[in-house]
């Protein structure tokens, strides 16, 4: 008889392999489009000359004359990509270069034994050094953290210069859109009058001048607020006309609400579901999706409520995660996929990035979750770039989703089920496979593990798969199988149809 391979779209990979029976129960580079399984495109490298220092910001923008920027920020610098070419943008005063990974955040128990008072935030940063971007119009605003913030006019041969009148330290910087013009938002900086660093003060520039951050000034729509309970704010985000802050606890919503005294307003909108890093969260049109300090995922639309997110790899990612360097995970989405990616370091491959987890946010695959291993250590969707872009710990940007290939090299990929039995009580022989496969660029090689008891021993069969096979020969008998495709050529990778198996009895137990 002919038993066609037809799973629900999503891995499974938590629960044992048989309570996860008729499920994609683990992979790596494979996502899921109209309800099947389909390799991730490959990747490019956009420059033949790699950035100076581990890249962990990427913001791409157009300037007035319709001109392509991307701005990358490192540890050691800040660079620009424009028209084939890198140009070193780095401060030459106001801005060091900060520590490439972390050791745990700025409180008690941080860092070497002794360093700040008990019970008190250390006075050094432990974190890697992370950057915040924006656009005011055509010009570049970036800030590293804990730093001011910087400003690039735009002009190749000039370097970005510190911000005239922004605060000294900025944990994060956001450049908010209003009436025609736009705002620079300090999250958590020095108070005004005082001077001093308040990790939970906000502070904004007036409407159209983002030299004036002064209150006290005639004219100005500057102002300063400071968000109540406890912690330090991590990172924020725009969605839409509204801003998200995050706490390393809690959410924030902020509306602009056009009082001249409280041009804005900030709400705790979420407890206990605080960013476990700046680059954390990304926003998809109404909607933001981040990772808390405990590992969980989450979304929010603003009317709402912070909500968990589902994940049914997550125990992997939880598990793994590198210690002390939540701070590198990375948040983006992929709209022509409609999809959120989360970049971490899993410990197994050492303190870097390594990993990503991506989870379908619409569409029939709504709610499917996938992964891959792949080390980048920034990464950005298209637009204005037709690709979204990628960056490695080594300094090389990639365009992704162009191409079957990594640069022209192999990459891996695979999936698999879940074991399942054909028939309760009856061993079955596998005597071959129809391939089901669009596009298949490269061999694929098929794995059936079968075994006759569910923590018995197995016996493994494994074929390859040519583009444009018919059919091919495989043999293995037992209760339970399990089915693996998997993929490592240049170029390579294909979209798994329903493949179909020729299958007999061949006892009772």
């Amino acid at each position: 008889m002919k038993i066609a391979l037809e799973l629900p779209p999503g891995l499974n990979g938590d629960d044992t392999t048989l309570a996860g029976a008729g499920r994609w129960s683990d992979g790596s580079n494979v996502r899921f489009r109209l309800g099947r399984a389909e390799t991730i495109g490959g990747w490019e490298r956009l420059t033949s000359e790699p950035l100076t220092g581990v890249c962990r910001g990427v913001f791409p923008w157009t300037d007035n004359a319709g001109v392509l920027n991307i701005g990358f920020g490192t540890h050691a610098k800040l660079q620009l990509w424009r028209g084939g070419e890198l140009f070193d943008l780095t401060p030459t005063s106001g801005f060091a270069a900060g520590a490439i990974d972390g050791a745990g955040s700025a409180g008690f128990g941080t860092g070497a034994y002794g360093v700040g008072g008990y019970g008190l935030p250390s006075e050094s940063d432990y974190f890697p050094l992370t950057w915040s971007f924006g656009a005011w119009g055509q010009h570049l605003l970036a800030s590293p953290r804990n730093q001011t913030i910087f400003a690039w006019t735009n002009d190749t041969g000039q370097k970005a210069q510190p911000l005239a009148n922004a605060p000294a330290q900025v944990t994060h910087m956001l450049v908010a859109p209003l009436n025609g013009g736009y705002q620079v938002f300090a999250l958590g900086c020095n108070e005004e009058v005082s001077g001093t660093f308040n990790p939970l003060c906000v502070r904004h520039s007036s409407i159209r001048n983002n030299t004036q951050w002064s209150t006290a000034a005639s004219g100005s729509t500057a102002r300063e607020y400071v968000l109540t309970g406890g912690g330090r704010i991590v990172a924020g985000r725009m969605c839409g006309p509204s801003m998200l802050v995050w706490t390393g606890d809690a959410l924030f919503l902020g509306t602009y609400v056009g009082a001249l005294n409280q041009p804005w307003r900030f709400d705790r909108v979420g407890r206990n579901c605080g960013l476990i890093g700046p680059n954390a969260a990304v926003v998809v049109g109404q909607t933001a999706f981040w990772v808390s300090p405990d590992r969980q995922f989450y979304s929010y639309a603003p009317g709402g409520q912070p909500e968990p997110i589902a994940c049914p790899i997550r125990r992997d990612f939880a598990e793994e995660l590198a210690a002390s360097q939540g701070d590198k995970v990375v948040a983006s989405s992929n709209a022509e996929f409609s999809e959120v990616r989360f970049d971490y370091p899993d410990r197994r491959e050492g303190y870097e990035n390594s990993r990503y987890l991506a989870l379908a946010i619409s569409g029939p695959d709504a709610g499917a979750w996938h992964r891959g291993v792949m080390a980048r250590t920034a990464f950005v969707d298209a637009g204005p770039t037709a690709y979204p872009i990628g960056v490695s710990y080594d300094g090389a940007v990639f365009l992704h989703e162009k191409g079957r290939s990594a640069d022209g090299a192999a990459f891996s990929w695979f999936i698999e089920t879940a074991d399942y039995a054909l028939e309760a009580d009856t061993t079955m022989l596998v005597r071959g496979v129809w391939p089901d496969f669009k596009d298949q660029a490269g061999p694929v090689t098929l794995t059936l593990t079968s075994r006759l008891f569910p923590q018995g021993g197995t016996q493994v069969a494994a074929t390859p798969l040519a583009p444009g096979e018919t059919k091919t020969d495989v043999l293995a008998t037992g209760r339970y199988f399990q089915v693996r495709f998997a993929g490592e050529s240049a170029p390579t990778g294909c979209r798994i149809g329903a493949p179909a198996f020729d299958v007999v009895p061949a006892g009772r137990l």
